[in-house]
């Protein structure tokens, strides 16, 4: 009887995931930072606390110190002086194993702390920027944030390792959207209409799905 299931518990499971709905479990979240060392140990207990604290606040205080937890506890570091490579999107535990990161990393290790927290998935995107650097001109730098909306289509107040404040996007004029997601949707831009589904259309947010699901998020 269970194998006449099975099918269906996978897909329903999968679903879950892709929606950011899957519970939060503390002991799996542990059991995982264990097999990365102390340092993640000790990240991880620090990191449940925040979880615990921002459970029972309001979604301002909780989105404030998840910006401040992740750029106190994390160093900025290239990908390719972390993992030898030009571009990984570690799951929130190995960024705190190692203890640097770099954008993607600490937006990734927001996100997920603030879905933990039963923040809704919906008032939360990945949003992938130009960020107005001096000296390199109308390009910009590539560079992820944040974006937290408070309501539907309110200006979004923003997460950022380079900017320590959460300031609202109309403060931000140095950041330049270029797109967004989240576990629902991907949008061009921060538009209001999906244009794709993030899952299928990019194959590193995927991986880290997966594996922040085996750290327990």
């Amino acid at each position: 009887m269970f194998r006449r299931w099975l099918p269906l518990l996978l897909i329903g499971a999968l679903l879950l995931l892709s929606l950011g709905l899957r519970a939060y479990d503390n002991n799996r979240m542990m059991a995982a930072a264990s097999a990365l060392g102390p340092r993640a140990q000790a990240n991880a207990g620090a990191l449940q606390q925040l979880i615990a604290q921002g459970s029972r606040a309001t979604d301002d205080s909780r989105v404030r110190a998840t910006n401040q937890f992740f750029n106190d506890s994390v160093h900025y570091a290239d990908d390719i002086e972390i993992w030898g490579v030009s571009d990984y999107w570690a799951s929130p535990l190995e960024m705190l194993a190692k203890g640097v990161g770099d954008c993607e990393d600490y937006s990734i290790g927001k996100y997920f702390a603030l879905l933990s927290m039963g923040m809704p998935p919906s008032k939360l995107r990945m949003v992938f920027v130009r960020a107005m650097v001096d000296g390199l001109g109308s390009r910009g730098q590539a560079h992820m944030v944040v974006a937290f909306y408070p309501t539907p289509g309110a200006e979004p107040l923003i997460l950022d390792n380079l900017v320590s404040e959460v300031l609202p996007a109309s403060r931000r004029p140095d950041l330049v959207p270029v797109y967004s997601f989240n576990s629902e949707g991907l949008w061009q831009g921060v538009g209001g209409q999906i244009t794709g589904d993030p899952i299928s259309r990019l194959s590193k947010w995927r991986d880290v799905l997966a594996k922040a699901r085996a750290e327990g998020f």
